[in-house]
């Protein structure tokens, strides 16, 4: 089944019941029995299971060639989920370009938990593999990163994990599997932040994880129930519903996405452009071979580097919105050292290249 077929029909059935095409809403908090620990069908509380999280955490699954999907409250709920299965002395490694609330997870709650997190420029394999040790349990990647665009080689990066036998997760969500498969690539897990272009209409904060083994799926699933940050059924009908268009909004997104680019590249007061299908790009070539398009995400930044000039332009976009978030079918602008990444210390932001004047972009569809 091709990728566009698979965000309609993939791991989709008609209601069984009512012949619905579109999965009900099962708005319920728990499902009678006929006997005490008998239930009717295979459902008991929702907590556990719900009909309408099925249908998601199916289609979650087939669009990035999985074999479980796991559907969450919020991103970082998908992401916490995962790192409950790690110890104190455990040992994680990751890149030095993150989404701002991911690196306030893994420094202000793991952290004080007792594990080790590495921060390295993941383009230099060397630094992952010298890095390795027994207590190395995880290589965390964004690609691309969340805000400069750097982008990690999976298939690379795949295969030092695979040698050591550490786990391998990657944030899929500025690409998406309509641009990039990292289970493909040798990952074993990818997480999504649902509430940007898979849900895709900005109305709902969603979460998902989805795995290569189906044993790891039992695993990550029992941490979801005992831990309970799932996915309300409204919302995961709201986020099922746009998976089923986001093959045509990707497309539009790549498209508008390009030519953003392309003018703020040509523009006198433009500095540098992060942007993924630039040539000039560092990441051009890695993303070349491992994605199919580049996305509608664009950061850039001023000559004249000045916080004050960023400011300034925020204030006065017009058919951008300055608000939080991405990946929806309006655009947005984003200051990330104002706004997403303002919990990363000054000091670590500037080092990794997150200045004062960076903007980013969430190009419409």
């Amino acid at each position: 089944m091709k990728f566009n077929t698979k965000t309609i029909h993939g791991g989709q059935h008609n209601d069984p019941t009512t012949g619905a095409v579109m999965p009900p809403i099962f708005q319920t908090s728990t499902f009678a029995q006929t006997s005490p620990g008998k239930p009717i069908g295979d459902y008991v509380y929702s907590r556990s299971a719900n009909p309408t999280r099925t249908a998601l955490e199916d289609a979650l699954a087939s669009i990035e060639n999985g074999a479980k999907g796991l559907a969450f409250s919020s991103g970082l709920a998908a992401t916490d989920c995962l790192l409950r299965s790690f110890k104190a002395g455990d040992e994680i490694i990751t890149m030095d370009d993150l989404y701002g609330g991911t690196y306030r997870m893994f420094t202000k709650i793991y952290k004080n938990s007792g594990i080790k997190f590495h921060y390295v420029d993941m383009n230099n394999l060397d630094n992952v593999q010298s890095l390795i040790n027994e207590n190395t349990k995880m290589v965390w990647v964004e690609t691309p990163t969340n805000p400069l665009m750097k982008l990690a080689d999976i298939a690379a990066v795949a295969k030092i994990t695979t040698a050591n036998n550490i786990l391998f997760a990657v944030d899929n969500t500025f690409a998406t599997p309509y641009l990039q498969n990292p289970l493909d690539l040798g990952a074993d897990v990818v997480m999504h932040s649902a509430t940007k272009y898979l849900a895709g209409h900005s109305d709902v904060v969603a979460g998902a994880l989805i795995t290569k083994t189906a044993e790891l799926g039992k695993q990550l699933l029992f941490q979801q129930f005992a831990t309970g940050a799932t996915l309300g059924p409204m919302d995961c009908f709201l986020v099922l519903r746009g998976i089923k268009t986001l093959h045509l909004r990707m497309q539009r997104h790549c498209e508008n996405g390009e030519k953003v680019a392309e003018f703020l590249n040509n523009h006198p007061k433009v500095k540098t452009v992060y942007y993924p299908g630039l040539v000039s790009h560092p990441f051009y070539e890695i993303a070349k071979k491992q994605m199919s398009g580049f996305g509608g995400m664009v950061s850039f930044d001023f000559v004249s580097g000045k916080k004050e000039d960023s400011v300034d332009f925020l204030e006065k976009v017009k058919v951008f919105t300055l608000a939080e978030s991405l990946g929806g079918v309006e655009s947005l602008a984003n200051h990330p050292a104002l706004m997403t990444h303002a919990s990363i210390p000054e000091a670590k932001r500037k080092e990794a290249g997150v200045t004062d004047d960076l903007v980013r972009l969430s190009v419409g569809g």
